[in-house]
């Protein structure tokens, strides 16, 4: 009696942990671009995930960064966004804690509470590093300018 052995190519399973892993954060991603979360930034991270199994959605990838990018320079670059985007980020750990501890509340309990807060997080973190980048470009824009000047 034979056995048939089924061989796939080293890549298969890659491609397939590829694929779902890249599609559930697309899709996630497309859903919280209009409900509350990262919605862009998960949309880049499914791409990525995506383009690391197949590499023909790599063409996707950068406009999809370039328009990420530009998003999270303008949530720090005035004062007034800035405050905006910060309360928004309290407003969403807060809301987190209260889907939590609050069993009454519709769709509540820890996973709805959960996303919240991780959204929440991921907000002020994007802010933090937005920031960041923002300053420094701007510093060496700076000094380039009065090099030239000099």
């Amino acid at each position: 009696m034979e056995s048939r052995h089924h061989t796939h190519s080293p890549g298969f399973a890659k491609r397939v942990a590829c694929g779902v892993g890249g599609g559930l954060l697309l899709v996630l991603g497309v859903a919280m671009l209009v409900l509350p979360g990262p919605g862009l930034l998960l949309v880049l991270a499914g791409l990525l995930v995506l383009a690391n199994g197949f590499p023909t959605v790599q063409k996707f990838v950068a406009p999809v960064e370039r328009r990420a990018m530009q998003a999270a320079e303008e949530s720090v670059s005035s004062p007034l966004r800035m405050v905006f985007s910060i309360g928004t980020g309290v407003v969403l750990i807060a809301a987190g804690v209260a889907w939590w501890v609050v069993p009454g509340l519709p769709l509540g309990g820890w996973p709805a509470g959960c996303s919240l807060i991780l959204s929440g997080l991921i907000l002020l973190g994007v802010l933090v590093v937005s920031y960041r980048h923002v300053r420094s470009r701007q510093a060496s824009a700076k000094a380039t300018a009065a090099a030239t000047s000099a």
